[in-house]
């Protein structure tokens, strides 16, 4: 299991957590307000909250060291905008379609899945569109780049009965993949819906109503529960992987019902 090092400050819900440097970026923020909370990643202090205007849905946050900036994904506005570090709003570009998580590539492009239209996008960091793949499943969460170079996809929807990590070929078909109908056991998952991957192509998979956070090898076998329920307490939402430090930042959301959340915070795990 991993070990919980830190638990930072509860406060509105989480909508996104990302590391860069020396700085740890929590999004949270309910339907009128949205705000980044910026952390020393060492100290946790708090170092300073940059506020967001203009966010209909906020869906996640991830953020640029080669372009200095993070990304965020606004589901209703169908949109994601580009903020500086220190909070200045760069761009906003038009998805096109209901964006949900997002990642970069190793050539620092930004890949957006879009959960009702089953499509990865790619994006330029000024928004231009690269190219697109039409997946083969439905209700996608959250697509990351291995570093093979290929691509992984979680999806599954509670209304759903497939719940997977999926390894795509070039034309968005499935090669491999981890899960299968949804459930508690060891090979089965409950909506997961974000990702993190290591150097090493250790995948981390939040699996979202099984309250747990589960560990894959590179070629998406089950390796362990690195966080049960009775660790997180909370619902998981969103993992950040910081590599040079062999951290988890792990968002939590307490969880009233289906996408009610009243609080959140973020559980550092040392793994």
């Amino acid at each position: 299991m991993g070990r919980v090092i830190q638990t930072l400050p509860e406060g509105e819900p989480i909508r996104g957590v990302t590391a860069l440097d020396n700085s740890l970026y929590v999004f949270r923020g309910n339907m009128t307000s949205k705000q980044i909370e910026v952390y020393d990643v060492d100290s946790f202090r708090l170092l300073n909250i940059l506020t967001v205007r203009g966010l209909y849905n906020a869906v996640d946050i991830v953020a640029c060291g080669y372009n200095r900036c993070v990304y965020i994904s606004d589901g209703r506005g169908s949109s994601v905008r580009k903020i500086a570090l220190t909070g200045t709003a760069i761009a906003r570009w038009p998805v096109e379609d209901t964006p949900s998580c997002l990642s970069l590539t190793v050539n620092h492009s930004v890949l957006v899945t879009c959960r009702k239209a089953s499509k990865i996008k790619e994006f330029t960091t000024d928004g231009q569109l690269l190219g697109h793949i039409a997946l083969s499943v439905g209700s996608p969460w959250h697509t990351v780049q291995m570093p093979s170079g290929k691509l992984i996809v979680c999806h599954g929807h509670h209304s759903t009965v497939t719940h997977r990590v999926c390894l795509l070929d070039s034309d968005g078909q499935v090669v491999k993949s981890y899960g299968g109908q949804t459930g508690p056991g060891r090979n089965q998952m409950h909506t997961p819906a974000h990702m993190a991957v290591d150097e090493n192509g250790r995948v981390f998979v939040v699996d979202r109503n099984n309250y747990r956070l589960l560990l894959l090898s590179p070629s998406l076998t089950y390796i362990r529960e690195l966080m049960s329920p009775e660790q997180l307490e909370w619902k998981p939402y969103r993992v950040s992987v910081d590599v040079k430090r062999r951290r988890l930042y792990v968002a939590i959301n307490e969880h009233i019902e289906v996408g009610d959340y009243t609080a959140g915070r973020v559980i550092v795990v040392s793994i």
